[in-house]
């Protein structure tokens, strides 16, 4: 079978390059490329599908990149949704390759080894992986890991958190002990760690008696259990409530019980629109265009590419006036104007304490290995430098004022 594999992308490259020397003698009515460049064909490789909100934002931002040089669907690229984090994903990339493709994305942690081993077989086929650790120690010319500074849009909505309980607070409907945050994280991995904790410091920007109480659900995608685990969260006193995982339970739950929401990956207003403030998301389109005009101009992709607010990839959505406290809007965007300047900084250590200590040096584990020991220093100008030293966040640090309720996952 990889033998097979390996004579049909011979094949399908000896096809592509007759059709760029046909191109450049001007004798072919339709090469299929362009006159800036090599041809794109792309694919999309999705955990879920569109009823997941995380599975949804990438494949928006990915028709909309493809539908912007002209691809077509079905033809020049290609979405498979519903790949497991395991061997089918290996065997849907090199379906992708065989297809013709010549750039492969793929948008769940949990398929980058897969990911890899595709990439081996098919050295002419860039290989992307989002949320992925591996790219910067595998070397592999044609394996690349990207994701965002979402920390900071995380850190964005937090503040949103933080204007409402001080609303709250000021209305006397609690007290300032009161303001007690939910959140319901999918699993104790840094990505979660990193976005709940950059939330909360957000919140405590505006709010300093802010809490928040955490629970799991071991799963990305699980309406049920996020539901469930927004209503344990109300019950227990939260008063208001965020998630990092990817289905409508939480909201929900927030909409029937009058509890005031900050969602991800896009705006749940539509079916929430008395409680949802706002939502954080990477918008991955600039990413995608990058890759695009990299296989058409043959440069290098990037090995870990980390995306900002600058380059439209650290987003909000409009603010919903009717639940969001007076000034949300003007305050965001004042914060986000100091996070550019870099007069603000998320993981801004004097913020912040750890087991009552002040976090002054935190070895994290960049380089990722079985055992996951710290190998690289990231505290540096007084706070922790996430996504420096590669894309994909790496805090996992406990602080103060967060109340994991579970940690099996």
């Amino acid at each position: 079978m990889k033998s097979f594999k390996k004579v049909l992308a011979v094949v399908l490259s000896v096809i592509m390059v007759c059709g760029l020397l046909a191109a450049c003698g001007g004798g072919a009515a339709n090469t299929g490329k362009g006159d800036d460049g090599a041809k794109v064909v792309a694919g999309l490789i999705c955990l879920h599908d569109e009823n997941s909100t995380y599975d949804a934002n990438f494949i928006k931002a990915f028709k909309e990149a493809c539908e912007s040089i002209g691809l077509k669907e079905g033809e020049t690229y290609f979405v498979t949704t519903g790949v497991p984090e395991g061997q089918e994903c290996y065997e849907e990339a090199c379906n992708m390759a065989e297809r013709g493709c010549n750039v492969v994305f793929a948008d769940s942690f949990g398929h980058e080894d897969y990911m890899i081993e595709a990439a081996k077989e098919y050295p002419d086929v860039q290989f992307c992986h989002a949320t992925g650790t591996k790219a910067h120690t595998e070397g592999l010319d044609n394996y690349h890991n990207a994701f965002a500074d979402i920390f900071q849009g995380r850190f964005l909505a937090g503040v949103a958190a933080g204007m409402k309980l001080n609303e709250m607070i000021e209305a006397g409907e609690i007290t300032a002990d009161k303001a007690v945050m939910g959140y319901v994280g999918a699993f104790t991995y840094a990505e979660v760690i990193s976005g709940y904790t950059s939330f909360y410091l957000g919140a405590k920007y505006m709010c300093p008696s802010v809490t928040m109480k955490v629970t799991f659900t071991g799963s990305w995608y699980d309406e049920t259990k996020e539901k469930e685990g927004a209503q344990s969260l109300i019950s227990s006193g939260c008063v208001l409530i965020s998630q990092h995982a990817d289905s409508m339970g939480a909201p929900t739950a927030c909409e029937t019980a009058g509890v005031p929401d900050i969602s991800y990956n896009g705006s749940t207003v539509d079916s929430c629109p008395n409680t949802f403030i706002v939502s954080s998301r990477i918008d991955w389109a600039p990413y995608y265009k990058y890759c695009f005009d990299c296989v058409k101009n043959a440069t290098a992709i990037d090995t870990d590419w980390t995306g900002t607010i600058e380059t439209g990839s650290v987003v909000l959505t409009d603010v919903n006036e009717k639940a969001a406290a007076a000034g949300t809007a003007d305050k965001i965007a004042e914060v986000s104007k100091a996070i550019q300047d870099g007069s603000l900084q998320v993981f801004d250590t004097t913020t912040f304490t750890v087991g009552g200590k002040a976090l002054d040096s935190y070895m994290a584990d960049v380089d990722t290995d079985p055992a996951y020991e710290g190998d690289t220093e990231v505290i540096e100008n007084g706070a922790f430098q996430e996504s420096k030293f590669r894309s994909a966040p790496y805090f996992d640090v406990q602080i103060d004022g967060i109340e994991l309720l579970d940690t099996a996952f």
